[in-house]
């Protein structure tokens, strides 16, 4: 009993919610990350096939991701992180957000996602733009997560405006999980970040501009391999491998073999906290 009521006192003390504190399932039961990868629900070919280069679950614990969370996930694009934190929020009794940049959420999305609510819990969408309301509801959410989006931001024009929107979002104590292409250290950050690349710097100070504390940082996605330095941007490498300016047509005589050789692009892992 004394075990007990110290681990509550210490719980209280950390100033975290329940959800917070809860703990995972055993790996590979139902509700737990390991059971939601291994998902019949998803995409083998477009999502299953990159587990090994985004490290999905470590990933997402490296995030504070738990068991039970309100969790706000911005620009989920086609879906990878969301078929992972759907299954298990609607398992764990958690509620997950997915915010888009238009007003509506995109067709293949709502009938991949949203209607199917017996898979992925009952999602809401919201939107983030220049113009757009609240992403959730103020002081609502345990964890906002985003991979790869803040140069899109940028290119945009309101990376100021989507951060301070997140830290709108979250409780007090509430954390922002970032992944984002990594540039060289040094040197002027482009401000439209228009080769998909940003300073790792420039990522902490729109950060903590907004109010946020950093917490943390990690090298799971780390590729020293990646020059930074091609054609077409941070797009040249895989999974899109461009091979034309536009994105629209493809050039037959493009060699793709050396950006598949070096793979993914070389991505930061952050941490951030509201403070409490």
């Amino acid at each position: 009993m004394r075990r007990m009521m110290a681990a509550c006192v210490a719980v209280l003390a950390l100033g975290v919610s329940a959800a917070q504190a809860a703990d995972w399932p055993g790996a590979g039961q139902p509700g737990s990350l390991e059971w939601a990868v291994a998902g019949p629900w998803r995409d083998l070919e477009k999502d299953v096939s990159r587990d090994s280069v985004r490290h999905p679950i470590e990933e997402l614990k490296f995030m504070g991701l738990k068991p039970g969370m309100t969790v706000v996930e911005i620009y989920p694009g086609a879906g990878y992180f969301t078929s992972i934190l759907g299954p298990v929020l609607k398992q764990d009794g958690g509620k997950l957000y997915v915010v888009g940049g238009g007003p509506e959420a995109g067709k293949k999305f709502k009938e991949k996602f949203i209607d199917h609510p017996e898979t992925y819990g009952a999602l809401t969408y919201t939107a983030l733009s220049k113009d757009s309301g609240a992403i959730a509801p103020p002081g609502s959410a345990d964890l906002v997560v985003t991979f790869r989006n803040v140069h899109n931001w940028m290119e945009e024009d309101f990376a100021d405006r989507a951060f301070a929107d997140f830290f709108k979002a979250l409780k007090p104590g509430g954390l922002l999980g970032l992944e984002e292409h990594r540039a060289n250290a040094g040197g002027p950050q482009d401000p439209k970040a228009q080769n998909g690349y940003v300073q790792e710097a420039y990522v902490k100070a729109l950060a903590e501009k907004a109010g946020f504390k950093f917490v943390k940082s990690s090298e799971l996605l780390a590729n020293p391999k990646d020059t930074k330095d091609h054609p077409f941007g941070v797009w040249t490498l895989p999974p899109t491998l461009l091979s034309s300016p536009d994105g629209k047509t493809q050039d037959p005589n493009f060699d793709h073999s050396k950006y598949i050789a070096i793979g993914e692009a070389d991505n930061m892992l952050l941490l951030f906290q509201k403070p409490k």
